[in-house]
Parts: C-alpha cells; structure tokens; sequence
C-alpha cells in the first residue's frame, strides 16, 4: 500500500497560508488480507443481514475488511477503505457500519455495499479511539478521542444532505477558485480510477459531553441509549444521560487507566477492565463498585459478555483470554495467544479474538452454555487484590489454558515494524514481523529487492553507503512545498519530508 499526501501554499497572497493535503492511495494487486494488527471487531448475524453471518475488522493498516461466515469458514468479501489512518473501533449501528479513526474521523458505510464510504463526519481533534451504540435505537452513535471529547450522534441528521454552509468558504484558497477540502481523499480502484470522497459535513453538529480532562480509551451504552458509560486515563468511570449531554455520576476505584466497559442491557450494571489488571463490576444504582476480579498479570484491554451479563471474557496485554462466572468468583484461563489482545466479540460458541497480529483468531468459547468450560477443570477463584494474580504466576501457579488452538484463523500478511528512508528520498529500507528486510521504490510504490532474513542495522549501512543523495527530482514542483506521506504495503508506517 503507497499513500502519497501533498500540501499547498499560494505565492503571493497576503493572508496566512493555508495548508490542504491531497492523499491517494495505491492498492496491492492482492488486497484480500489485513497487513497490520488487528483493532477491532464487529459481528452481524444472518437474521439482520438477511443472507449470512458477517464479520467486520478494522486494522492499523487503515482498512475493514468484510468476511462471509458460512459453514465454519470465514471468505473474504469487500474492503472498506477511505481512513488515511489506524481504524480503532468499529460498530453496527441498523444497517450501517461506523468506524473510527486515529485520522480524527467517523466514516459510515453501508454494511452490504461494495465498501464505498457514505459519510465522514469531523468533530474530533484528536484520535477517535471509541465507539458506542444503543442495540434497540439504530441512529444513535456516540464516540470518544485522545482530545478528551465524547459526542453523542444521531446518524439520521449526520447523514442526511445538507447545502454548503458558511463553514464551507474556508475550504476556498486565497484567488477565489474552490481548492480541495481538507484530507480529500481519492482511492485508485481496481481498475485505475481515481474516485474522490469528500465527506464533510457542514450544519450538523453533535451532542457534547463534556467533562473528561484528559484522553478517552473506553464507550458503552445500554440497549435503549438511555446511559453512556466512559473511561480513561483520568481512572474513573463517568455516566451520562446521552439524550442531553449531562452527567449522572462518576465511580472511583480504579488505579490506573480504564480501557475497557461493558454495560448490561438493562443499564443496572457495568464492568471494567483496566491498566491495573483488574476487573471492576458497579452497580449504577448503588454508584458503588460491588465486586473486583484479579484475574490477570497485567493491563485488561477487551471485555465480552454472554447475553445474561452473567459471565465475561476477558482479555489484555498478557496475551491471554480469561471466562470468569460474575457471582461466584471462579475463572479459567481459555485460551493463550501470541500477541496482546485488543478486542473480544463473542458470537454464539465462539469468541472472536483480535490482536497486535495481522490474523483474526476465533476459539471455542460454550457463550451459550459457559458452564462446560468450567468442566474441564484447571478453574480458580478470582482474588480481590490485583497483585494476587502475578505473585501466582511468578510462583509457578499460574493456569493451564482450557484450549492450546484456534478453531478458526482468518490469516493476514506481516506488518512492517521498522523502516528507514534511504538518503536519495527515493528508496525505503522495511523490516517485518518475519524478519524479512525488502528494499521498496517509493515512486512506483513496489519492492525492487528482498533481502531475506538478514540484519536491518547492517543492510541499513549498506545502502546507505550505496545511494547517493538524488538532485534534480522529478518530483520538484512549481506550487511549493510539498508534504508527502508514504505508507507502505502493509503497515501504517508513516514518515514525513519536505520537497522544495
């Protein structure tokens, strides 16, 4: 993948410059498979999608993809692609899937459609980190950022058209002609063709709810949309009536940042998890945390619970899945994983398992029927206090998992972790969760060398005694400085430089 960013300047003018970015994006002849970790989940069954089980996935390589599940195998289907940026959180709202970005976007798709974007809508100003929706209203939409914003949407009056407001004169440069809108975005396609998509909105603005300081890692809400629960770095659970914007409480308990909630159905209770390793379950009604789970040895990231709120999933940095019963404290350890995991969705029998690794990863799970994990043995009782979890483990203790593999894996590519642009500006050294290095040709957006497994640092020097600094660009352009952003086949790797 090769996305190419540009910024403008006008010459002359006596008002301050302007910067507008241009970006495109060029697509692998095989774009089938995510090439970069996996953020987040989203599952529509047959009985809504009206022909079969879809899964959605977003991933830090700025794409979703669409996967048909049928007879226990997960086929590709589409890809949705417009973000120019990590794809964080993903949810379906009715018949729409929305998606957020560390780009500081929502996009709206239509979950069945070709992948083609509906709406952008731009708030934030910072990352999009989250994503929230009421189960039994299919309009509302609420989503958290790294800036500290939450906004609470109504997709009808986001989506619905609207003429060119005021707002929309500063998108036009100093001459007078209509530029470019800011992070236009235009896909090549598969066959060739440029198709842009403007999607800001003008007029329509969300509900605030305002009260966090700092930033926002964690959304939900009750099935009517009558509560929005939040968290983050402050370490407190805040709720807020998402009708109005306004709060109701905040809960205390947490030692650290709060990355995961989950709240039941009827709005009476609500789970944690967080950088602590706990697992908190509050009573809303009460305003009290009622019980504390140490279950894992370090930071809990993904929660999923069955349909009766009576058992959870869980799992975090420790790369492992834990299934604890909510009243009596007992838990086992499901599965282990190789990579950190970000995100649970839990789907009739089987809990879908999203991680820093480009491949999706379902395991056995019993949703329906937990209590047959549970018999199998190698189950323990859930302490109170956070470090009783990692003293076990360092003892020698720690648990055997219930299941060592996957019933399913939806395999991607590997991701580039680490890169280096060469000193003729042309040529990007990569390096992949493999281990294998390649040498890639940023104008053509292709490798033109694979090295194999060999060292990066020593391939590095190599090549940079190798290439000489490249005069005479072809790239060099009369309108200015020109911002390029380069992102490489499978990674999100970006790295910016100016061309005068």
């Amino acid at each position: 993948m090769h996305r190419v960013g540009s910024a403008g300047n006008t010459a002359g003018s006596s008002r301050p410059r302007k910067e507008k970015r241009f970006t495109y994006v060029l697509n692998d002849a095989d774009n089938k498979k995510h090439c970069a970790g996996i953020n987040c989940l989203s599952y529509l069954n047959a009985s809504a999608s009206g022909t079969s089980d879809y899964l959605f996935t977003g991933s830090r390589d700025g794409t979703l993809k669409r996967w048909e599940y049928q007879n226990g195998d997960a086929n590709f289907s589409a890809t949705f692609e417009s973000h120019v940026d990590w794809v964080n959180d993903a949810i379906i709202v009715g018949q729409n899937l929305v998606s957020c970005s560390s780009d500081t976007t929502l996009k709206v798709w239509n979950c069945l459609a070709d992948g083609a974007c509906t709406k952008t809508l731009r708030q934030h100003s910072d990352y999009v980190i989250c994503l929230a929706a009421a189960e039994k209203n299919s309009n509302i939409v609420a989503s958290g950022g790294l800036g500290g914003e939450v906004f609470i949407w109504d997709l009808d009056a986001a989506i619905a058209p609207i003429a060119k407001s005021v707002d929309a004169k500063e998108d036009e440069v100093p001459n007078g002609n209509s530029g470019p809108a800011l992070s236009t975005l235009c896909n090549v396609n598969s066959s060739g063709n440029i198709v842009s998509t403007n999607g800001k909105s003008h007029g329509y603005c969300p509900i605030a709810a305002k009260g966090h300081k700092d930033s926002v890692y964690a959304l939900d809400m009750n099935d009517t949309g009558t509560l929005l629960v939040s968290g983050g770095t402050e370490k407190v659970v805040r709720v807020w009536d998402p009708r109005t914007g306004s709060k109701n409480m905040k809960l205390r308990g947490h030692t650290d940042n709060i990355r995961a909630l989950l709240i039941d159905s009827t709005g009476r209770y609500c789970l944690s998890g967080s950088s602590d390793s706990m697992i908190r379950l509050w009573d809303l009604g009460q305003q009290r945390c009622v019980h504390s789970y140490a279950v894992h040895t370090d930071s809990v990231w993904a929660l999923a619970s069955t349909p009766s709120f009576g058992h959870v999933y869980s799992g975090g940095r420790d790369q492992s899945v834990y299934l604890t019963d909510l009243s009596t404290r007992e838990s086992v350890l499901l599965c282990t994983n190789e990579h950190p995991i970000l995100q649970l969705s839990l789907q009739d029998d089987t809990i879908w398992v999203a991680t820093t690794d480009s491949s999706v990863y379902g395991w056995p799970a019993e949703g329906q029927t937990p209590q047959k994990v549970f018999q199998k043995g190698g189950s323990f009782l859930a302490g109170n206090l956070s470090f009783s979890r990692a003293r076990a483990s360092l003892e020698g203790s720690a648990p055997v998992p219930v299941y060592k593999e996957p019933s399913f894996t939806i395999p991607g590519v590997p991701a580039i972790v680490q890169h280096e642009i060469m000193n003729n500006r042309r040529h990007v050294l990569t390096k992949d969760t493999v281990g294998s290095v390649k040498l890639w040709e940023i104008t053509r957006g292709a490798v033109i060398e694979d090295f194999g497994k060999v060292s990066f640092d020593d391939k590095k020097k190599e090549l940079f005694e190798m290439l000489a600094y490249l005069h005479g660009s072809p790239w060099t352009l009369d309108w200015g400085a020109c911002l390029f952003t380069w992102i490489l086949h499978n990674a999100f790797l970006q790295k910016y430089m100016r061309l005068i």
